[in-house]
């Protein structure tokens, strides 16, 4: 017994932390990060502010001292630019519309089946309702009662009189 090799890779020791090179990150942040920048991106204030850099930039490259351009026309670089925000920005929106598709089939979900207790209570309602309709129908009532014991009266005083 005391010969026996201990064996590291078994399920009774935990495994060492590892450095790795790969990054970390957190999908919910990068998901609710990139849900920001999908909402901001469909925003009247972006395409303002897109706008204004676009003019900025088309402006100060025609009209600015050659020494001073810094993309000459046909505007290589802010095309570049332009580009890359594009294809940066399209995985975010998918993403974020991925992400609110995910909720959305949560919510109806919960919706289907909130309806669905919902139908069995009506369902259970609507019996209980046609037991209780169907129990009164057995019950006496007043008028009925009332005709009875006049008719009772009557005939104890047809009796009486003959």
């Amino acid at each position: 017994m005391a010969n026996k090799k201990i064996n590291k890779n078994s399920l009774e020791f935990p495994r060492e932390a590892r450095r790795s090179l790969k990054p970390s990150y957190d999908p919910e942040v990068f998901g609710r990060w990139s849900e920001r920048f999908a909402r901001f991106l469909g925003t009247a204030r972006f395409l303002v502010f897109m706008t204004a850099f676009v003019i900025f930039w088309v402006v100060w490259n025609s009209l600015a001292p050659e020494d001073m351009k810094f993309d000459h026309y046909p505007f290589i670089f802010l095309t570049l630019l332009l580009s890359l925000q594009a294809s940066y920005a399209a995985p975010l929106i998918l993403l974020a519309q991925n992400r609110q598709t995910d909720r959305d089939r949560i919510q109806g979900n919960k919706d289907r089946e909130r309806d669905e207790r919902n139908m069995a209570d009506t369902e259970y309602l609507t019996r209980e309702l046609a037991s209780l309709r169907s129990a009164l129908g057995e019950v006496t009532t007043k008028d009925y009662l009332h005709k009875e014991m006049t008719d009772a009266i009557d005939e104890i005083v047809k009796k009486l009189n003959k």
